[in-house]
């Protein structure tokens, strides 16, 4: 054994390192005496107290003993013989439960290392206003507020929860109370959290397809049984015959993922009567809702839910920045009590600091101003990304303007298969998404889903003639 003087890590840290080695190895078998502190300081060449240190953890730890009068020894501990011969007469471990592999081979939605972004669903984070923003996160974190230090209520920061109530829901026309305002890490954490609290393995989920690929992960890994519920450009099937009685009712009822088909309203009645007849619950992820361009939001389908069978999703992702990871449900009153329990036991409630700071953003008016700023801004980039993909893209792909959304379809005129033309684009440095990935069992249409909305007028010419690069090399292929 030596040191290495030269190395960044203490040398009493190096001495214990490797006597713990070679004791766990079976190199330095139990009840063997080991050199008393100034024999090892002495071959060593380091001070006493060096050679002390690594003992007494050592000492702590249990792998040596001080036995009265006859020296410090290795303590008869049960594994003292090699790692590698224990390892060999143990059956190799089941390393995921069925539910990990579910998750991990489950759908996963697509990471292309593309360096221009097409990927949908990203907010231009630019024109956030950072300064007013920093000013009062800065505020919140120098007010030793002890409500802010603590864990409060595990359902959420009690003032952003009717910040929400009183101003998000009112917008969605949505009535409710705080209590039923649920804060969590974002909206797949919303999503995770429903599943757990509603669904039992084995129940049958009405899953949108296509859908969000997302909501069908959440759901998979809950052992949900997924029954697609087929939704085209003019609405949902609401009235398939092969669909069995639902637990849980998914829809995207604002603007449906990946379509951006706005839910008519007898559609609406149709779905809360059939989730009343069956006793289900209809899950509304309401991912931007708040993205309308013309005329006021589309209400939330919670809004017209007298009979309180809807557990309404939103998030903050989108309307401020991703990063924050806070979004929110407002739940049937029955289900606030479950849910808020259910956030203590999962630990999925966002730091309190910063829901502070959203409840501030949100009632000093800042909100509705970025909001509106934005809506403008996303109405012009909509309207440039269409008519650059009309004299560029024409040849390839037929783009239309959408009333709402932070992404637009793209049909292809052609028979492309969307995978090879994501893979050629990947090769000209773009970010882009394919919706055949968004069909879980039945098939597909091919298509692009195109984000838009964090690009500015120069990034989406670079990004249409990529586009547009990419076609002309999948075509000489």
């Amino acid at each position: 054994m030596s040191v290495d003087r030269a190395s960044e890590e203490p040398m009493h840290r190096q001495i214990y390192g490797a006597l713990r080695r070679f004791i766990l190895d079976g190199q330095i078998p139990q009840n063997t005496l080991l050199p008393s502190t100034r024999s090892l300081a002495e071959d060593l060449k380091v001070g006493r107290n060096t050679v002390i240190a690594a003992y007494d953890q050592l000492l702590a730890e249990g792998f040596i003993e001080a036995r009265a009068g006859s020296g410090t020894w290795v303590a008869p501990i049960q594994q003292n013989r090699p790692l590698a011969s224990l390892r060999a007469g143990l059956a190799a471990p089941q390393k995921l439960s069925r539910r990990g592999q579910t998750i991990v081979n489950g759908p996963q939605p697509p990471r292309n290392a593309g360096v221009i972004n097409f990927h949908p669903g990203v907010p231009e984070t630019a024109s956030f206003p950072f300064t007013i923003w920093s000013s009062l996160l800065v505020r919140n974190a120098r007010s030793r507020d002890e409500s802010l230090l603590g864990y409060l209520s595990f359902a959420g920061h009690p003032g952003l929860r009717q910040a929400i109530a009183s101003t998000i829901g009112l917008s969605r026309g949505i009535s409710c109370t705080a209590d039923q305002v649920i804060i969590v890490t974002g909206a797949q954490a919303a999503l995770d959290l429903v599943s757990r609290v509603l669904m039992d393995e084995g129940d049958h989920v009405w899953m949108e397809e296509p859908g969000y690929l997302g909501a069908k992960s959440a759901f998979l890994a809950s052992g949900a049984r997924l029954a697609p519920l087929k939704v085209d450009r003019r609405g949902w099937h609401l009235a398939d015959p092969e669909l069995p009685p639902p637990r849980l009712i998914y829809v995207t009822p604002s603007c449906q993922w990946p379509f951006g088909t706005i839910m008519r309203i007898e559609e609406r009645l149709q779905l809360l009567d059939i989730a009343e007849r069956n006793g289900a619950w209809i899950v509304e992820d309401d991912y931007d809702g708040e993205y309308r361009f013309r005329g006021r939001p589309v209400p939330a389908l919670r809004g017209l839910d007298h009979a309180d069978r809807v557990v309404y999703i939103g998030s903050f992702g989108k309307t401020l920045i991703p990063a924050l990871r806070i979004g929110y449900l407002i739940v049937p009153r029955e289900l606030s009590v479950p849910f808020d329990r259910a956030v203590s036991i999962t630990g999925q409630f966002a730091p309190l600091i910063l829901q502070a700071t959203v409840n501030d953003f949100i009632t000093q008016g800042y909100f509705a101003t970025h909001l509106k700023r934005m809506r403008r801004l996303y109405a012009r980039r909509q309207a440039n990304f269409v008519k650059l993909c009309q004299e560029h893209l024409a040849e390839w792909l037929t783009v239309t303007e959408n009333d709402s959304g932070m992404q637009l379809l793209a049909s292809f005129v052609r028979p492309y298969k969307d995978s090879d033309v994501v893979a050629a684009a990947v090769k000209e440095g773009l970010d882009v998404q394919g919706i055949s990935i968004n069909y879980h069992s039945t098939e597909p249409e091919h298509g692009l889903l195109l984000g838009y909305a964090a690009m500015d007028e120069r990034q989406i010419l670079r990004a249409v003639l990529a586009l547009r690069a990419a076609f002309l090399r999948l075509d000489r292929s």
